[in-house]
């Protein structure tokens, strides 16, 4: 599957769509986040669906972006900076596998990025535990119900976006700033 002309597309899942969602929009390059589901079992499942954990989907964002200013590889740079790739089915205080860490890649290109990445970071050990995140085939990618796009730019006060969010962006400025739009 991919974007436009000249354009590709990548599918990162890493706990809550609604952080991902906020920080890959701000990156040079990126022209279009879309949060979603995918990696289950259920047909076009819905938010409540997914939240109780039964579809087998996982909450997603899929980054439609122009390889010539921004990288797949630049992108899982920030994924893996952006959230904890250690815990299994977890971020923070979002528990159930609907938060897991997992790459679903488009192409055979970016299935050996990602797990060369992996290798990398896991020689590099960077974290102390494990790297958990999987790789695996994108099937299909359901996008979520409108409220979930952009989100933290329209809910910047909402208590999840202060205490969660707001945190994750100035920690992407402050470890990508040359990346930012």
């Amino acid at each position: 599957m991919n974007g436009s002309p000249n354009r590709e597309v990548a599918t990162l899942a890493g706990g809550c769509f609604w952080c991902l969602d906020a920080v890959f929009e701000q990156l040079r390059g990126v022209e279009r986040v879309a949060p979603g589901y995918t990696g289950g079992h259920v047909p076009d499942p819905s938010y409540y669906q997914v939240c109780d954990g039964t579809t087998g989907h996982a909450e997603a964002v899929q980054i439609t972006f122009d390889p010539k200013v921004i990288t797949y590889l630049d992108l899982l740079n920030v994924f893996f900076s952006m959230h904890d790739p250690t815990t299994l089915n977890r971020q923070g205080h979002d528990v159930g596998t609907q938060y897991r860490s997992a790459i679903f890649h488009h192409t055979l290109e970016q299935k050996k990025t990602a797990e060369d990445e992996i290798r990398n970071l896991k020689e590099s050990r960077i974290w102390r535990q494990g790297i958990v995140t999987t790789v695996q085939l994108l099937d299909t990618f359901y996008t979520a119900e409108e409220y979930h796009h952009q989100y933290f730019r329209k809910n910047p006060d909402q208590s999840y976006c202060q205490i969660v969010i707001s945190p994750k962006l100035a920690k992407l400025r402050e470890g990508f700033l040359a990346r930012l739009k």
